[in-house]
């Protein structure tokens, strides 16, 4: 069964938005790595629903309006992919992990490697926040969109958590 897909401009370049049995599959970059997400066959389609709502929620968190995201979606990788993409899930708006914390909270602590290359390899970047995973030392480490689009969205989720001490 195709994928659905549909574009979107944004302040970190173009995105590809994808769809799936009816949920988000994947967020795409424009200089995205062959095969770092393998989708099969991609179908324009502007007017699906999900991808709609994807948009207009992707929107509103470059806006600085949107710190969490409501779209079901469909991770499509191995069991320990799967597991390391559910616990990017769970950090929080403007703060940052290390690849050893998510080791840790997956109950692995000696998969940090593992970590690492699990989260390279998320389909669903910005919503599943792999960008608020960085090296042990705090510095930023490698990022399917590149380490400027990474360092923007850092930056825009700490100037939403100071709006939205007040």
């Amino acid at each position: 069964m195709p994928c659905e897909y549909k574009l979107m401009p944004s302040p970190v370049g173009e995105l590809t938005l994808v769809a799936r049995h009816g949920k988000l599959g994947a967020i795409l970059w424009e200089t995205e790595r062959a095969n770092r997400v393998r989708l099969g066959e991609l179908i324009e389609a502007n007017d699906s629903p999900v991808l709609l709502e994807a948009e207009r929620q992707l929107k509103e968190y470059f806006a600085g309006t949107r710190s969490q995201f409501e779209l079901e979606l469909d991770f499509a990788g191995t069991d320990f992919q799967r597991q390391v993409w559910q616990a990017l899930l769970t950090i929080p708006f403007g703060e940052t992990r290390s690849y050893s914390q998510i080791a840790r909270q997956i109950g692995n602590p000696n998969a940090v490697r593992a970590v690492g290359a699990a989260n390279g390899r998320n389909p669903i970047s910005i919503i599943a926040p792999c960008h608020r995973v960085v090296g042990a030392s705090g510095a930023l480490t490698g990022f399917a969109g590149g380490l400027e689009a990474k360092q923007y969205l850092l930056t825009l989720e700490d100037r939403g958590q100071a709006a939205l001490a007040f």
